[in-house]
């Protein structure tokens, strides 16, 4: 008789409590057990059993299946990922053993991958201390902030229903601009110099959205809804950041503008119509920004927030980089290691699109663990506006697992091609052989020889 394994749902739970937005009081009060007894179950120190099971299916609606297989797959997944790290190469790993500890032992699986994403930022700090960044890194706002969305895996399905829910209100309405009105406040469209510089202002004493003239059709309208938002949605918005204690203001504060700003994508591009869309025009961004009125750069960071279960999409690795080289924006979605900062791998055509904007530049990509993945990358709508302004060019890349890139358009019009091997950043790629490198990688003895030069910048010991 085979032996039956206990059942460990912690982070599954974990995660359909926050996405229902629960407390574990109200989830302990749902299924008639103890708030205790919640945080047992979430912390993987009581098994799942099948009248639990059951209870759970019931209350919210789901189906079994799905809540007892989604974290043993998922664990199983994410662990063959990490043991393909090149530190591991020398052992043997069978799959089957690997499945078996996500499956058996979810508790270690989950120790082991937090080790192993400790590893990898430490290394990450260590090539950031060795270009010349400072210690403040760890304290540093908009790295906390880009750690916050990060964890959430830019996914907020509160906000996305409220917002679809305005959508529809605004539509009914004929209008953002009309639904404003109804609400006693006028959109009045003035030159920069009135507004400061500024691009939206609002003024309360006149109840007048005054919105930069200079703005095309699509960012005027991403402005009114981020307004809308901002009024409309203040209550969900504050309860997100107070769900999360952040060390600073200013990262706070970084983190409310960014959830209004994903608050407004949701509003112009509403969650069911837009991943209809999506897979009806097979992730076409050209022709999804033609039906939404949306900007390519719109487009491609709500693509990265497709996660509402049931209703997935491909997930993206979502960047934005300035004509330096400096990240502006990442949003990872698809297990895509990159440098948080400047110094990224200048053999992945994303830096190329500066020399030819407009275009969309597709790339098969290979990292150092043997991910492949399939990017797109094309320049951003450049800032600034009127004679003798500056204007900054950014240009943005989405990069989907290669297993993944068939159902995207881009990737049906060609034949998958020999995978660029690319790195995070020099620091962290041990590729001898690479002739773009601009440092040696660390821990690598360099080796100098005065009789030969080879075609890479630097020679390596072999251990």
């Amino acid at each position: 008789m085979a032996e039956t394994r206990p059942l460990y749902l912690g982070p599954r739970l974990r995660r359909l409590r926050r996405e229902l937005g629960l407390t574990q009081q109200v989830m302990a009060e749902d299924l008639g057990i103890s708030p205790s007894y919640v945080a047992l179950l979430e912390r993987n120190q009581r098994p799942v059993t099948a009248d639990m099971l059951l209870r759970l299916a019931r209350t919210y609606r789901m189906d079994v299946t799905d809540l007892a297989n989604e974290d043993g797959e998922t664990y199983t997944r994410r662990i063959a990922e990490v043991l393909r790290d090149p530190i591991f190469s020398d052992i043997d790993l069978p799959p089957l053993e690997t499945a078996d500890l996500a499956t058996s032992f979810p508790g270690i699986s989950e120790a082991l991958l937090r080790l192993h994403g400790a590893y990898v930022r430490e290394q990450q700090a260590l090539a950031q201390r060795a270009a010349g960044e400072g210690d403040a890194q760890d304290r540093d706002p908009l790295a906390e902030a880009q750690g916050y969305f990060a964890k959430n895996r830019n996914y907020f399905d509160a906000l996305d229903r409220q917002a679809e829910q305005l959508a529809q209100e605004i539509e009914a309405e004929g209008g953002a601009a009309k639904f404003l009105a109804k609400k006693g406040v006028r959109v009045r469209f003035l030159p920069p110099e009135v507004l400061l510089h500024a691009l939206r202002r609002f003024d309360r004493h006149n109840q007048q959205l005054l919105i930069a003239d200079t703005l095309d059709a699509a960012s005027r309208a991403f402005q009114i809804a981020i307004h809308i938002a901002y009024t409309e949605m203040r209550s969900e918005l504050g309860r997100l950041v107070r769900q999360q204690p952040f060390s600073t203001q200013t990262a706070e504060a970084l983190v409310k503008r960014g959830l209004a700003a994903y608050a407004a994508g949701a509003i112009v591009m509403p969650y069911e119509r837009f991943a209809k869309i999506v897979e009806a025009r097979s992730y076409d961004i050209g022709a999804i920004r033609g039906v939404f009125g949306a900007s390519f750069e719109q487009v491609a960071h709500r693509l990265t927030t497709l996660q509402r279960p049931g209703q997935e999409g491909v997930p993206f690795f979502f960047l934005r980089v300035d004509e330096a080289g400096n990240v502006a924006k990442r949003l990872d979605g698809a297990g895509f290691s990159f440098a948080a900062h400047g110094g990224g791998c200048p053999l992945w055509n994303l830096h190329q699109a500066f020399r030819r904007p407009g275009e969309v530049l597709t790339q098969w990509l290979e990292l150092p663990d043997g991910q492949r993945f399939f990017s797109i990358a094309r320049t951003a709508g450049a800032s600034g506006g009127g004679h003798g302004r500056p204007r900054m060019q950014h240009a943005v890349a989405l990069a989907c697992a290669a297993h993944d890139a068939d159902k995207l358009v881009y990737a049906r019009s060609e034949q998958p091609a020999v995978p660029t091997p690319i790195g995070v950043t020099c620091r962290l790629c041990h590729r001898a052989e690479c002739e773009a490198r601009s440092a040696p990688p660390i821990g690598r003895e360099i080796l100098t020889d005065e009789y030969r030069r080879p075609a890479q910048p630097f020679a390596f010991a072999e251990s």
